[in-house]
């Protein structure tokens, strides 16, 4: 068995969800917030058995996509020089696969 964690942008958790219900995969959905923009993120958990890994890593694959948006760079990174928007790379999925020794459910 393995827990696979997906940090994925709000814009695609939806249609995220409904995938993993399509295919019958249960998912607990959490609200996270990154790091670096310092944004909202969704993560899902999702506990597998090791043959329906490959499945779910297609399904994110497929409905979390990257995307790119303007961000003012915190006052720490700007120089002094003035807060000016940047292009950067968003979205994606950002994906850990962890091997489970033990599942219980109550």
């Amino acid at each position: 068995m393995k827990m696979i964690i997906a940090i994925v942008q709000p814009k695609d958790s939806n249609r995220l969800r409904d995938a993993f219900n399509d295919a019958k995969i249960g998912a607990t959905k959490l609200s996270s917030t990154g790091g670096f923009l310092r944004e909202g993120n969704t993560t899902f958990l999702i506990g597998v058995a090791d043959d329906r890994v490959d499945d779910v890593l297609e399904i994110i694959k497929k409905n979390a996509e990257s995307r790119e948006q303007y961000m003012t760079p915190p006052t720490h990174m700007d120089n002094g020089a003035g807060a000016m928007p940047i292009n950067v790379q968003v979205g994606g999925a950002t994906v850990f696969v962890l091997p489970v020794e033990q599942f219980l459910h109550f």
